[in-house]
């Protein structure tokens, strides 16, 4: 049986992006709550996307991760699981007709509530006066309105990022396998995307064939299949507040191994991928399918050393590199890594971030990201392992199923100025569902050249 490190030792290897608590008697209280309370997700299913991620990286596979930014607990709701479903599942649908293999479908919500930052504090004007207070790290640490008071971390909000994300998939499993997700629905549903958007030309060829391959399954009766009325869903986060992690691994009654029950697929991020740091050392010890973030200041023997700690069995849907370059980076900085880890025979996917190495600052003062950057960079990644021969495993994207103005370009030619219109964020741009379907439609494009 693999041990799991106290979380006493975990925070003495001092590790990074981390709440500061003013009570630590409070934080034990929910800590131990937490170690009681239901999993989220199973073992079983963590095991069964491993099944699937080992097929992404023999090249037999394609994943979808998409969600939001980061989760707020006040849009736990119906509506916004709904909205999410709706996008992911349509985009889905083109980039399977595409690519002809399956698409794993992984969602970032149900656990992505919790944000690392560049800065611990944040400074504003208030009345004419600086304050600085300490930065919104997400509703799982503290509140994003700018008084001390929602500011201070608080303990409590794990319990209620707890609660969030169970009610979050329980929306999400009862509409997957309820009929929303019935092949024909959605099918309908990119059809009228089609016929509303400003490039309806654009993509008509590719929404017709879906929709004749459509009608020769219902032709021969394998449309009433059950698989074309349900669809496997998981979900995801960024591994990132230790006391939540840590409560929630589990040892499994089947195989006596440690999983981490708050989600099926969990990532280190770009900032606490530290070799001898507490996140490595935690994800290494769960038997859950796990992701690294990787950016330009990676090198070929970082990317080796993580796969050497975190999948020292090489066992194929194990390890997933998530590449997070920005467009002008990409095309240099890649192909040296996954030319190392092909030498090394290394069994891993590859996914595209193309979302947060192309943040900006417009003159307005938002936050955004340009599509056109953001497509640039998904090229770049098909570019890169259409040259070096291997398998372009998936696309990583931040966005939502509402119709926000949070990123400039695509085809609705959002700008600056239109960023106000509907900002509603709270950390970082997310595409709006007209231009995650834009972004499907391109990528199944590079996905057939592929």
């Amino acid at each position: 049986m693999s041990t799991v490190p106290s979380l006493e030792d975990l925070h003495a290897l001092r590790p990074a992006q981390q709440p500061s608590y003013p009570d630590a008697a409070a934080v034990d209280k929910v800590v131990a709550k937490l170690r009681t309370a239901p999993p989220l997700v199973f073992a079983g299913e963590c095991d069964e996307l491993t099944d699937k991620l080992a097929a992404v990286t023999r090249g037999e596979a394609f994943i979808l991760q998409a969600g939001d930014c980061a989760e707020t607990l006040e849009g736990a709701t119906a509506d916004n699981v709904r909205a999410k479903l709706r996008v992911i599942l349509q985009m889905a649908v083109v980039l399977t007709y595409a690519s002809s293999v399956p698409v794993v479908k992984i969602g970032r919500l149900a656990g992505q509530y919790a944000k690392p930052r560049s800065k611990d504090t944040e400074t504003r004007l208030v009345e004419g006066v600086e304050v600085t207070l300490p930065a919104y790290r997400g509703d799982a640490v503290n509140g994003f309105d700018f008084t001390l008071e929602a500011r201070e971390p608080d303990p409590q909000r794990l319990l209620d990022v707890y609660h969030a994300s169970a009610s979050t998939l329980n929306l999400a499993r009862a509409f997957v396998t309820g009929g929303y997700a019935d092949l024909r629905q959605v099918h309908t549903w990119n059809q009228d995307f089609i016929k509303d958007s400003p490039f309806a030309a654009k993509y008509e060829r590719l929404a017709g064939e879906i929709d004749r391959a459509m009608a020769f399954m219902q032709a021969i009766g394998v449309a009433d299949a059950d698989e074309f009325h349900r669809a496997d869903f998981h979900s995801s986060h960024e591994a990132l507040v230790l006391e939540y992690e840590h409560a929630l691994t589990r040892i499994d009654s089947r195989t006596e191994q440690p999983y981490d029950v708050s989600g099926h697929f969990v990532w280190i991020g770009e900032r606490t991928r530290q070799l001898d740091g507490a996140h490595v050392e935690l994800l290494s010890r769960i038997k859950n399918p796990i992701g690294v973030k990787l950016g330009p200041t990676t090198t070929p023997d970082d990317a080796i050393a993580l796969a050497a700690r975190l999948n020292p069995a090489n066992d194929p849907g194990r390890l997933t590199f998530i590449t997070r370059f920005g467009a002008s980076k990409i095309r240099d900085g890649l192909p040296p890594i996954i030319e190392k880890v092909q030498a090394e025979g290394l069994q891993v996917a590859w996914i595209t971030d193309p979302m947060h190495g192309n943040t900006f600052e417009a003159s307005s003062g938002y936050k955004t990201r340009s599509f056109d950057d953001v497509l640039d960079e998904v090229q770049g990644f098909f570019d890169v392992h259409r040259a070096l021969g291997t398998w372009p495993g998936g696309l990583h994207v931040e966005l939502t199923g509402d119709n926000v103005t949070e990123c400039v370009g695509g085809g609705e030619q959002l700008s600056a100025a239109d960023l106000a219109t509907r900002y509603e964020s709270v950390c970082d741009p997310r595409l709006n569902r007209v231009q995650s379907l834009e972004m499907a439609f391109l990528v199944a494009d590079m996905l057939r050249k592929a």
